[in-house]
């Protein structure tokens, strides 16, 4: 597969005024002409963000369901392999990670595509490992 690896990270801040940026705008920008891969994990992620912003009062119902509308209505695949567990503990492990950073990492070693990520731990343990970061956007 082309493309990259999305990170939980950059997907929310399309969310959040108060959390967009450039590199942000730049990575939704190219999936105009690419596609972004992401781990089984992803759509928890999500929900989870957007329901804890609803519970403080960040977003209202409506904003989450049209936030997700519009993410849907993009080129992110969810990846169907499910994630091996002793893996991804010792990729978490080895990288100082929490499981869910190490499934992004992992995800993108095995396809041998760059990450896109906000992320500073993440994106050092990218480095370390040889994952080329989504730049230039």
């Amino acid at each position: 597969m082309s493309g990259f690896v999305l990170d939980c990270s950059v997907g929310m801040a399309w969310c959040f005024e108060d959390e967009a940026d450039r590199y942000a705008d730049g990575v939704l920008d190219r999936l105009v002409d690419e596609s972004a891969l992401v781990p089984p994990l992803w759509p928890l992620e999500i929900a989870n963000v957007l329901v804890v912003a609803e519970r403080r009062r960040r977003l209202r119902r409506s904003d989450s369901a049209r936030f997700l509308e519009l993410v849907g209505a993009l080129p992110i695949a969810v990846d169907t392999a499910t994630p091996n567990p002793s893996h991804l503990l010792a990729v978490a492990r080895e990288h100082s990670l929490s499981a869910y950073d190490a499934a992004y990492l992992a995800l993108a070693m095995r396809e041998g595509i760059p990450l896109a990520t906000r992320d500073r731990a993440l994106g050092k343990a990218a480095r370390r490992c040889g994952v080329s970061l989504l730049g230039g956007v």
